[in-house]
């Protein structure tokens, strides 16, 4: 699909119908088609391939070539089949516009175009729209994170709460949540590395050019960028750390547990025992057995192997192994 917006004063407007590319500021490429990428290569600039794009040397994913800047990111996002996932978008800029390549559905694209009066410095010109998606992208991390932090507190609860006891099924439950977190964190940690490579590589380009946009320098907002990337990259590792400690704190729950069940099983096992000896003991066909011609025998018996049983699980309670 081809996605084409023109810059309304403060606002983004969409061109539908027939229109021309070369109006629009902002192309947006999603999963293109053939005669797409030959409708956007009109304008002189060239669309890579997903292979391409997926390349993980930083010259490949940070270059400049015939003018424009390309600069390739991994952002979570979700699959054509509504899946999370995590794939390549590349942002190639020019001088009368922004282009987009993705082949997934990161959430920013869909809610920027609505809010491009209302994010980062503007959207009158391709560099203020790519720095202003840049921070729309961000606050997306943001909230990703944000939401991976409440998760781990109700896995917290639910692992160590105090009102009851997790059960086997909730601790299997919280095992799973927390696999499915740390997956989610894995891709926004790769997704804020490479954005912040991306705006570290652009701000060089900025410096080294000392463009303005507007009448106004670009610095501080590629410096507040960065230190929002930096910012949300130590609370990620922070997440990182407390999922790592649920993980442990959740294993450990499973294996008190499975300590509970054996410990049950082998006093069980202990609590027979001695009737067990003393079964034996007259269970043995030898022909002088003194007890063997008791009338109370049988009965005598029963209440020795009553009697040991008890006595054991006395024991065990006075040590309080029970």
């Amino acid at each position: 699909m081809l996605f084409a917006y023109a810059s309304d004063g403060a606002r983004l407007t969409q061109l539908m119908g027939d229109f021309d590319l070369a109006g629009a500021i902002w192309i947006d490429l999603y999963r293109p088609l053939e005669r797409q990428i030959a409708r956007v290569a009109e304008l002189g600039v060239t669309i890579p391939s997903l292979a391409e794009m997926e390349e993980i040397e930083v010259s490949n994913r940070l270059y400049r070539e015939a003018g424009a800047d390309v600069m390739t990111v991994v952002l979570p996002g979700l699959s054509e089949s509504r899946l999370p996932i995590s794939d390549p978008v590349t942002f190639i800029l020019t001088a009368d516009r922004l282009i987009t390549v993705r082949h997934h559905a990161p959430r920013p694209f869909e809610t920027y175009p609505a809010r491009a009066d209302k994010v980062g410095p503007g959207c009158g010109s391709p560099v203020l729209v790519f720095l202003s998606l840049a921070e729309e992208i961000t606050g997306r991390l943001a909230d990703l994170l944000e939401g991976v932090g409440k998760a781990l507190d109700g896995l917290s609860a639910q692992v160590i709460g105090a009102e009851k006891r997790a059960t086997d099924a909730e601790l299997q439950d919280s095992l799973t949540a927390i696999a499915r977190e740390t997956d989610l964190l894995g891709r926004i940690r790769v997704g804020l590395m490479t954005m912040e490579r991306a705006i570290s590589y652009f701000g060089t380009l900025q410096g080294m050019t000392q463009r303005k946009t507007e009448g106004r320098s670009l610095t501080p907002v590629i410096k507040g960028l960065m230190r929002d990337i930096s910012a949300l990259e130590v609370h990620a590792d922070y997440l990182n750390n407390r999922l790592a400690m649920a993980s442990d704190l959740t294993l450990g729950m499973v294996s008190l547990a499975q300590n509970a069940t054996v410990k049950i099983l082998s006093v069980v096992s202990a609590l027979f025992l001695p009737p067990t000896l003393i079964a034996s003991i007259y269970g043995m066909n030898f022909a002088q057995m003194p007890e063997l011609l008791w009338g109370w025998g049988y009965a005598f018996s029963l209440v020795l192997m009553l009697a040991a049983a008890l006595g054991t699980f006395l024991v065990f309670k006075r040590k309080r192994w029970l």
